[in-house]
């Protein structure tokens, strides 16, 4: 598989996902999930999402900012898993711009308030499978494809190959 084309494909299952989960570790070193709602993943996949900057998840992410991020397009027998790095952004302009009308339910203050922060998600690793675009080996799809970041290129996972 060509990675350029594995890039694509996981780029359009993150885009039909209206949720996702994203995974912490917490202090005893039990996976934590949450159910999240992303917003459109940027071109080099880097994924923002609004959430409280007092939450348990911020407090895990600021411990251990390694965090796993879990999406499925049940339709298209399709799952995208991206594992990276989490951080903590506080930026007017940025939360200004990952800003829904609809989380004036969660943070009235709106989206300067110091009530409302942004996570930033930059993945390292991709695991994926889309039986519908034949992204999974014969003939159950039981081995994701891997893909491995290296520097800005994706490389599929035990090859030289870039995206």
């Amino acid at each position: 598989m060509n990675p350029k084309y594995l890039i694509e494909v996981a780029r359009a299952t993150l885009k039909v996902a209206e949720f996702c989960f994203l995974i912490t570790v917490n202090e005893s070193g039990r996976a934590e999930a949450r159910l999240m709602q992303p917003f459109e993943p940027k071109p080099d996949l880097t994924i923002w999402f609004g959430t409280s900057p007092h939450s348990r998840k911020v407090r895990e992410i600021e411990r251990d900012n390694r965090v796993t991020l879990g999406y499925t397009h049940s339709e298209a027998g399709a799952y995208v898993s991206l594992m990276g790095t989490a951080s903590i952004e506080n930026d007017g302009a940025k939360k200004q711009q990952y800003w829904r009308d609809d989380f004036a339910a969660f943070w009235p203050g709106g989206p300067l308030s110091e009530a409302y922060a942004l996570l930033k998600f930059v993945p390292t690793r991709i695991e994926l499978m889309h039986i519908g675009q034949k992204v999974a080996p014969e003939p159950f799809g039981l081995q994701p494809a891997v893909l491995v970041r290296d520097g800005e290129a994706w490389e599929l996972e035990g090859s030289k190959n870039e995206a």
